[in-house]
């Protein structure tokens, strides 16, 4: 076979395999556009697992009828312009390949209004292989996105997920994972039309706690301890739970962040391991730790590649 350029819907597809693994990834880019856009508020209906549906409607800024089709591009972005931008990057996306990779594997609507518009507009798009349309609609200030039949032109990536329940448990615990990041927003998550879980928008420390009880169960708040620490730039903050009373259950509840970035990363595990190892006794590290630090080129404090 002879070398060629590969038809831009197909590269889209080969694409969305490094973006879309499953349901969760899906949620977890769209939710991360809605943080990004400065939402407060983030509803996310999934149906079937994600499998038939999944939609996410949030309060942010919008995006500009202009811009709407340009969104479902590859490498579209309003994140960066520069490498300088790249740097210092503070959004949790940047590459501008979501949706176009989402949109490539699914039917994906993308509806949104911005303050300064008077009517919301709608752009639609099916497997990437017809242009976008475009086309007015009703909508508050803010943004909804629909994605359709997950996969529903590459039967090979339908065929590997996992159940519906299978499914909906890591969406679930994506979502557990940007609510402990942001306490400031409240997001609600629900499955086949039923509420499942309702994290409100908290400020104080007290209500902190209340709702890191609800995410994390009241087992791990009992027996959790605040912490707080500074050394030059750098800053910690979070909870860990006493290792006298981890449990087998409690022991699951590992969650890092650096610079509001969900992190699953090796070293930063091990670095809890080792600083608790003297009281563990044989027990795992169990909590949640909040790093920030400079984000600018000089200050070192960069993420670690793919561990996001």
């Amino acid at each position: 076979m002879p070398i060629q350029v590969l038809p831009p819907q197909l590269a889209n597809q080969i694409a969305a395999g490094e973006v879309v693994e499953r349901p969760a990834s899906v949620v977890k880019e769209l939710v991360e556009n809605s943080l990004d856009a400065g939402a407060t508020r983030i509803d996310i209906d999934i149906e079937r697992g994600g499998a038939k549906l999944i939609r996410i409607r949030d309060n942010g800024s919008g995006i500009k009828k202009d811009e709407l089709a340009l969104a479902l591009a590859r490498h579209a972005t309003s994140k960066i312009a520069s490498l300088d931008d790249l740097e210092a990057i503070i959004s949790l996306g940047f590459r501008g390949e979501a949706l176009a990779s989402i949109s490539s594997v699914a039917r994906l609507t993308l509806t949104s209004r911005t303050a300064e518009q008077q009517e919301a507009w709608q752009a639609y798009a099916e497997g990437r292989d017809q242009a976008v349309t475009v086309k007015p609609a009703a909508h508050p200030v803010g943004t909804t996105l629909e994605v359709l039949d997950l996969f529903y032109n590459t039967p090979a990536r339908r065929k590997f997920m996992r159940t519906e329940k299978t499914e909906f448990g890591h969406i679930d615990e994506v979502v557990r994972r940007i609510a402990l990041a942001r306490f400031d927003v409240t997001i609600n998550l629900s499955h086949n039309g039923k509420v499942m879980r309702q994290y409100r928008a908290v400020a104080q420390d007290g209500q902190r706690e209340r709702r890191l009880g609800t995410i994390c169960g009241a087992a791990f708040l009992e027996h959790a301890l605040a912490i707080e620490w500074q050394h030059g730039d750098l800053t910690l903050r979070g909870w860990v739970a006493d290792p006298l009373h981890t449990t087998p259950a409690l022991a699951e509840i590992q969650y890092c962040y650096v610079n509001g970035r969900m992190m699953r990363d090796r070293l930063i595990n091990h670095a809890i391991r080792q600083a608790c190892e003297d009281k563990l006794g044989g027990r795992s590290a169990t909590g949640v730790c909040a790093v920030s630090g400079d984000r600018s080129p000089s200050g070192g404090c960069k993420r670690p590649p793919g561990q996001a």
